[in-house]
């Protein structure tokens, strides 16, 4: 792959300075059109040989273009924050909006290499990688976002040939950075793996351009003539880059819709032992956060269910066993204009919280394949492929120690209706009840379909379902704190005290 990389591109100075003034004027134009339009963000990811210009064309692409559009970001080292977090997280908070681009150094490509290079994990470790930056690129695609992929490249004699220049520089010798000596020594082992990544993630979708850098003048009209075909082809296009994947249809979910209303939701505590239950479960939860293992772990537990099934009453007597500065509530709402801006998880991604803490999510990400199905505010395209890309994201909240738990409160509809009522006869609960809450309503056979296949398709071994009968909300509360103190149990059992 990197063969053709090697073979000796170079342009004079003077056709070289020939071609830019157009060459700008047009990437000036694709990117006010891009802000123009903002129907979709560009990510430029940059990785390759050091010393092969990548620093030098990102910095002439700023000069080229308006800079105040582009966010440059880098992620060689992570700070105290990133650590606490899913892998995933520090990149999602850096995506750029729609309209505008963002360029990152040190990317999800640089930390797999550069583990698998120094031998701090193995191939099969880094062929996990792999495929899990082809699937979070394929969601930002299918999402809208347009992908370059740039590797700058040097043969290991023109590696060599600009160290040893550099070195008998004295004016010069300081472009010399560890980094450049370190890759001097690991060569081999980098383009190796390099070359393993590249032929394995370059997809028509987010395809791998491979920039010989040796010749600055090559370099530069390469990648901005790549930058400007991908942004003028894109901003001629309609709809998202990409178009979604067909995805076959989905099915009754039969059992699942069983599971459902087969539940018993007659079951109830009478207040007695509801209270002495309380005190028991919302003490063994604090005791359980105040564990030192908890410093392992985040918690996060989203609540979903039913208009009026008692989310809110769950989840206040979740908090009032705990110190506020242990837990946050991320009520969920129809998404904001910078919501609307970014791939449709980055919202809850930027709320996913640190090792020692706990997030309750009043609604979550789930309402892709809920209201915004039903109600048709997205394709079923984009609902219908939203279930892997939940699997996907909370696989990865499991593997960075998050102990996700979900919760499905479950009422029928006379009880619904009950609760409206009186919400609607109390003054201080009116506030809790709206026309959509009844127009909801008629369309209860919908929503229960759209539960079952959620359930069906997002219930897993590592983030399951619980399914809660909430007629009863003495019942459904004591339930919802016993299975989040179990969980964190069996989180807790995996370590050592």
């Amino acid at each position: 792959m990197f063969e053709s990389a090697e073979i000796g591109h170079s342009i004079d100075k003077e056709t070289y300075e020939a071609e830019v003034p157009a060459l700008r004027e047009a990437l000036l134009e694709a990117q006010f059109e891009l802000k123009q339009q903002a129907r979709f963000p560009v990510i430029v990811l940059i990785n390759g040989i050091e010393g092969a210009g990548k620093g030098e064309t990102v910095k002439l692409l700023s000069e080229w273009m308006d800079p105040r559009l582009i966010e440059v970001r880098t992620f060689d080292q992570q700070s105290d924050e990133e650590l606490a977090h899913p892998p995933a997280w520090r990149y999602w908070r850096a995506l750029p909006a729609k309209g505008r681009m963002g360029v990152f150094f040190g990317n999800w490509y640089s930390q797999m290499l550069q583990g698998r290079v120094h031998g701090r994990f193995k191939d099969a470790v880094l062929d996990q990688a792999i495929s899990g930056a082809e699937r979070l690129e394929q969601m930002l695609c299918d999402e809208g976002a347009l992908i370059f992929k740039f590797w700058f490249h040097l043969s290991k004699k023109q590696m060599k040939a600009r160290l040893k220049t550099l070195k008998k520089d004295p004016v010069h010798r300081w472009r010399i950075s560890p980094l450049d000596w370190e890759q001097s020594q690991t060569y081999d082992r980098f383009v190796r793996f390099g070359e393993r990544v590249l032929r394995r993630t370059s997809r028509d979708y987010a395809p791998w351009h491979v920039i010989e850098g040796a010749d600055p003048y090559y370099r530069s009209l390469a990648v901005g003539k790549i930058l400007l075909e991908g942004l003028q082809n894109a901003l001629k296009a309609e709809g998202n880059i990409k178009a979604p994947t067909p995805i076959a249809p989905l099915g009754e979910s039969i059992d699942k819709l069983s599971l459902l209303e087969a539940l018993d939701l007659s079951v109830h505590l009478d207040k007695q032992d509801y209270e002495k239950q309380l005190l028991r479960e919302q003490a063994r939860l604090a005791g359980l956060l105040r564990d030192k293992r908890m410093k392992q772990h985040a918690l996060v537990a989203v609540f979903e269910g039913n208009d009026a099934a008692g989310k809110g009453g769950a989840i206040r007597r979740v908090a009032a066993a705990l110190d506020p500065r242990q837990y946050r509530i991320v009520p969920i709402a129809a998404p904001t204009e910078e919501e609307r801006a970014q791939p449709y998880l980055w919202r809850f991604w930027r709320h996913i919280p640190g090792r020692g803490t706990f997030t309750i999510f009043d609604r979550s990400w789930y309402g892709r394949v809920l209201v915004e199905r039903v109600e048709g505010f997205c394709s079923p395209a984009d609902w219908m492929r939203a279930y892997g890309e939940i699997n996907d994201f909370e696989e990865q909240l499991s593997n960075a120690g998050v102990v996700v738990v979900k919760f499905w409160l479950a009422i029928d509809q006379q009880t619904q209706l009950e609760r409206f009522q009186e919400r609607e006869e109390i003054p201080f609960k009116r506030f809790k009840i709206t026309e959509e809450d009844w127009r909801n309503r008629d369309k209860w056979d919908l929503y229960a379909r759209a539960v079952g296949d959620m359930v069906d398709r997002t219930s897993t071994e590592i983030a399951p379902w619980t399914l809660v009968e909430a007629n009863d909300k003495r019942w459904a509360r004591i339930k919802v704190l016993r299975t989040i103190n179990e969980a964190l149990e069996a989180a807790f059992s995996k370590h050592k005290k």
